[in-house]
């Protein structure tokens, strides 16, 4: 509320403050007048607010989740409206235009298809198939020039400004049997180039260029755009319309015939001359009636809009959402007529209110789309024959949705209902996610697949008999084709699929000395698959039983593949059966599901982007760990019992990106330790396979017994790893090595590693004695690490497991995103947990979208979330098993905008950590989360672009290649000491014998193995510890060859001379002073010979030093 507002009556003007006469002078100078604050009285400060006050304070309330939401609406809708100065500039341009157009000269009347009148600089816009038909033609002036569309009825928005104009053709040019044959399509298309002709040769045009209105390819349209600096700024669309009334409305009946079969084929046929007999030409139909009734629509908006004061708004809202969701351009889309006519229709119908705002009238449209299914009407049952969609016009012959699929509408449904769900949902940035977040089908779409070569459709065409479609397409066989298609793999895949959705083929724009483009010409067929997780991956699909009526209809879909099979419950029936052994091949069920069919029916070669998979190996880890959980459980002949196990590492909850892999030793291959008998790396042998060992923590229980002091309970837990391998080695032949931290055991050919916990260490680590005598309770590192090991790290991992069982995608997701940033060499910024963490935000809280159904889609989505999250203003919250209420949401905010200088740059908030955000409390920095962010969006850039361009090669691995050039120096270290080197993005070709044996089972018992040995991470730790005040050090984890060395800025500032302050640093005397400086020749030597035998080569990029 603002007080000034209520303190003046509506006809009183604004109080000017008193100024000095200088300022008096000044004032009459400009033209704007500068109000200053007013100072008010008491009671006109505390004056009960008014009866419209009252009611925005109310609407904020009740309809927004806060006022905040009310703003960003107001301040996107100040963002997409046009200036004033914008719209002088073109009323200019439209006034200049149509000044132009008024003048366009006479030409002598010719046969419709003799073009010689024209110049040959400027051709026609369109597909003269076939090549001639009757009538007659000559260029006039046009009858009348109108602003149409959004622009005069106030709904024109950015950045895409459209500004659409329609010129009446003169009726002497037209005849009232045009609509026959194409005849009015072409000389609609002649007048258009006759004007292009013309206005070829005018310096007030800027560029010319033909295009189709929604690609509709009868509709051909002329954009200009004005000249100089104003040219990108708008264009303008003129569109060529028939005399308002001039053909009669029946005349496009759906089932009205107005393509004849014999002038098409050129084939004389028995039904020649009977049009009864021929098939109806619907959507020929709708596009030359589309032409009769655009003034009629404008005048039907703009009464409805006059009285309605948001409608503009409203339309703007709903203009911006279906824009993120690239559902407004293109053949066939929901455009920006199709929204203003929806709100009209949902106003006219009083199922909205006039007074209503843009935000209810955005919000009840929605509703209504997702709630009203177009596709199905009885009472418009003529429509619904001859079309997919039917949203009829208020003149009752017009289906505007005519080249709108029913997939294209199940998918506006479909976003529009997942809106309304996360709408409502207070833990939801409802405004970013509603209408900021882009929405590209490859970060949509669970899988995506293209067809290609679109030529090959004719065949199509011919081979599925579509000769009248094609007919009524006029000749456009790729939107003839497509419903058949999508139909066939709705079909096909049923169940396994929540929603299929296609691209909308982008209206081609060409030059107005070009021929029209061939359908062929357009970009290739996307289409994408939402999966339903559940069903997707099933192998059998199985079909009605062998003496049903609809058996014949299973095998004629299925062709081939089609088998009768008898069923453990009795019953036979046909069923089909695809390859799907491993997990891998049941996630690429669809795509075998699809090559089938468009093999069997549409002869199409089709490309599918395939998932990766490991599962099976994660899945073998869990398993074991399961087995020997229970064996610790009954474990007897300890001193206290065991309260409970459990598991801390990434392969126990399917996200470690290269799983365990049992394995099974080559003995010759290693040397023994004498007193233990374990096995140790051989000199002159290669570095043996890595062992991980699978952190697997074990609570003790509580009691009187545990001693009070630090030492005395690692004396314990030491003693309880002795017990333990005792036991374990006794009841189940295990092999185990104890350590004063763990225990070490060899079983089934891993390694799991298990730390004794007791619940109150952590109590005691922080307790200490000062010198009073007093008991003083201090937090600290050792205590915090020991809380991280032993209860958060088991909890995160218990969580996360959970999460891969609701979402089977998970673990593959974290797998592909931890592996992105070892190979960009973030490992040691952005951690294992925290990747996780990540990930897991992107299936709690995946509004706009729905929950990631394949690894693909996960991790576009992750590079996307680490490139355009607003890491510096907001806390990513993970709503971890559901446990955060909105006020726990609006708690973590506020403690964060409270202490945000304080806090790490990347804050993740959990319902076990709302205010530290414990996993990214050492990294990573705000540089390095800056290089993260800047490499996550390039990343997801060029994978979006390769992904659905089909002339690419495809290898996803380009964006797994680091770029090395912003390093100073690079180790380059012997491929035979990288024991993962297998796993490297690209592994050479030569490889080493590590030790493994590949045949055989791994079995438990024998001779422990070398665990946990990687040279590389060694050598890169004794780096970070010698040098770690000079550089950074980075090394891709997974295989990686080189590490790479950045040198810190700080470290090359003068330092005054101390003793105490040489080690690796030379000396420089100027005058009286002695400074000291980092010896970058001594400390690269230190390199080679720290290590020796690893190193192959420092590569010193010398320009990049700076003395």
């Amino acid at each position: 509320m603002i007080p000034s507002d209520s303190s003046q009556k509506e006809d009183e003007a604004p109080i000017k403050a008193k100024r000095s006469k200088p300022e008096e002078e000044e004032e009459e100078k400009e033209e704007d007048v500068v109000f200053h604050p007013v100072k008010l009285s008491r009671s006109d400060l505390y004056r009960p607010p008014s009866a419209e006050e009252l009611n925005q304070l109310k609407e904020a309330e009740s309809l927004f989740h806060c006022s905040l939401l009310k703003m960003q609406m107001e301040e996107l809708l100040k963002e997409v409206a046009l200036s004033e100065r914008r719209k002088q500039r073109i009323d200019s341009f439209i006034l200049t235009v149509t000044e132009l157009l008024q003048a366009v000269p006479e030409s002598p009347e010719v046969e419709v298809s003799d073009l010689s009148w024209l110049s040959g600089a400027v051709k026609v816009p369109f597909l003269l198939v076939p090549k001639a038909t009757k009538g007659k033609f000559h260029m006039a002036p046009p009858a009348s020039v109108d602003l149409i569309g959004s622009y005069p009825l106030g709904t024109c928005t950015k950045p895409r400004i459209m500004v659409d104009l329609a010129v009446t053709i003169p009726a002497d040019v037209l005849h009232p049997k045009d609509v026959v044959n194409q005849r009015y399509p072409r000389k609609r298309a002649l007048y258009l180039a006759g004007m292009a002709e013309y206005l070829a040769s005018s310096s007030d045009i800027g560029t010319m260029r033909y295009s189709c209105l929604h690609g509709n390819r009868l509709r051909p349209v002329l954009l200009l755009t004005p000249p100089g600096k104003d040219s990108s700024s708008f264009t303008v669309c003129v569109h060529v319309c028939p005399p308002p009334g001039f053909f009669k409305p029946n005349r496009f009946h759906p089932q009205r015939n107005n393509i004849r079969t014999e002038w098409y084929t050129g084939l004389q046929s028995s039904l020649s001359g009977k049009v009864s007999g021929e098939p109806p030409t619907p959507h020929y139909n709708s596009s030359v009636l589309g032409d009769l009734l655009p003034r009629a629509h404008l005048q039907f908006l703009s009464a409805v809009s006059s009285q309605c004061s948001a409608f503009a708004d409203g339309v703007a809202l709903l203009k911006v959402w279906l824009r993120q969701r690239e559902l407004d351009q293109g053949t066939g889309c929901f455009s920006g007529f199709l929204a203003s006519m929806l709100l009209a229709y949902l106003l006219t119908t009083h199922r909205i209110s006039n007074t209503m705002t843009a935000y209810q009238l955005l919000r009840n449209s929605l509703n209504f789309l997702a709630s009203t299914d177009l596709t199905v009407n009885p009472s418009l049952a003529e429509f619904h024959s001859a079309f997919q969609v039917v949203f009829v016009d208020p003149s009752g012959h017009l289906n505007m949705c005519a080249d709108m699929t029913a997939c294209t509408y199940k998918q506006l449904q479909h976003e529009a209902s997942v809106s309304m769900q996360f709408w409502d949902n207070p833990t939801v940035d409802g405004f970013h996610s509603l209408l900021m977040t882009p929405k590209p089908m490859i970060r949509t779409s669970d899988h995506v697949f293209q067809l290609c070569e679109l030529v090959k459709l004719q065949s199509s065409c011919k081979k599925l008999n579509l000769l009248s479609e094609l007919m009524d397409h006029s000749g456009n066989y790729v939107h003839t084709a497509l419903p058949f298609i999508l139909s066939l793999l709705q079909r096909g895949l049923g169940q396994r699929i929540h929603l299929l959705t296609h691209s909308l083929s982008p209206a081609p724009e060409w030059s107005v000395e070009s021929d029209a483009p061939k359908h062929k010409a357009q970009p290739p067929l996307s289409f994408g698959l939402l999966l339903r997780p559940e069903l997707a991956a099933s192998a059998l699909e199985r079909g009605p039983p062998a003496d049903s009526p609809k058996a014949a209809e299973f095998r004629q879909l299925w062709g081939s593949r089609s088998e009768l099979r008898r069923f453990q419950d009795g019953a036979i029936t046909e069923a089909v059966l695809w390859d799907g052994e491993s997990m891998c091949q049941k996630q690429l069920v669809p795509k075998q599901i699809i090559t089938h069919l468009l093999q069997l029916y549409v002869l199409h070669f089709i490309g599918i982007k395939p998932s990766s998979t490991g599962e099976e190996e994660s899945l073998l880890v869990v398993q074991s760990y399961d087995d020997l959980s229970r064996k610790l459980w009954r474990l007897e002949g300890l001193p206290l019992s065991i309260t409970a196990v459990q598991g801390a590492h990434p392969a126990l909850r399917y996200t470690q990106v290269f799983p365990p892999v049992p394995l099974k030793l080559d003995y010759s291959f290693f040397d023994r330790e004498k007193t233990s008998r374990s096995l140790v790396p051989k000199e002159n042998k290669p570095c043996p396979a890595y062992i991980t060992p699978i952190t697997v923590i074990c609570h003790m229980e509580g009691s009187g017994k545990w001693p009070h002091d630090r030492l005395a309970i690692r004396h314990i837990r030491a003693a309880f790893n002795i017990r333990l391998g005792e036991l374990l080695k006794k009841h189940h032949n295990y092999t185990c090595r104890s350590c004063p931290t763990h225990l070490d055991v060899w079983k089934d050919g891993l390694v799991f590693r298990i730390q004794v916990a007791y619940h109150r260490e952590p109590q005691v680590l922080r307790e200490s004695v000062n010198a009073e005598g007093l008991l003083v309770v201090r937090d600290n590192e050792e205590a915090q690490a020991l809380e991280m090991e032993t209860i958060h790290k088991p909890l995160l991992t218990s969580t996360l497991h959970g999460l891969q069982q609701q979402h089977p995608c998970f673990g593959a997701v974290c797998r592909l995103a931890k592996r992105w940033l070892g190979a960009q060499l973030f490992s040691d910024d952005i951690t294992e947990d925290t990747a996780d963490l990540l990930v897991a935000s992107l299936f709690l809280q995946p509004a706009p979208f729905t929950p990631p159904g394949s690894p693909q889609v996960g991790f576009l989505r992750f590079l996307h979330l680490l490139s355009s999250f607003d890491w510096r203003n907001n806390p990513l919250v993970v709503n971890l098993n559901n446990q955060l209420t909105a006020a726990d949401y609006t708690e973590i905010k506020n403690d964060f905008m409270a202490s945000r200088e304080s806090l790490p740059v990347m804050f993740i908030a959990t319902p076990k950590d709302k205010t530290l955000s414990m996993w990214t409390k050492r990294a990573p920095s705000v540089q390095m989360l800056q290089r993260v962010v800047m490499l996550a969006a390039e990343s997801l850039k060029v994978l979006e672009h390769q992904l659905m361009d089909g002339s690419q090669i495809q290898d996803v691995r380009v964006v797994m290649r680091p770029p090395l050039d912003a390093y100073d120096v690079l180790i380059h270290l012997y491929p035979k000491q990288v024991p993962l080197l297998s796993q490297a993005v690209d592994p050479p070709a030569v490889t080493f014998s590590r030790g493994v044996m590949t045949s055989g089972v791994a079995l438990s018992g024998g001779v422990m193995p070398v665990i946990d040995y990687n040279p590389v991470s060694l050598y890169l730790a004794e780096l970070q510890e010698a040098f770690g005040d000079l550089a950074l050090f980075f090394c891709d984890p997974y295989g990686g060859t080189v590490i790479a060395v950045l040198w810190k800025p700080k470290a090359f500032i003068p330092v005054p001379f101390k003793t105490s302050q040489v080690s690796a640093r030379r000396v420089e005397v100027t005058g009286e002073e002695a400074n000291t400086f980092p010896n970058v020749e001594a400390i690269l030597e230190d390199f080679r010979v720290m290590g020796k035998d690893m190193v192959k080569s420092v590569e010193a990029r010398t320009e990049k030093w700076s003395f």
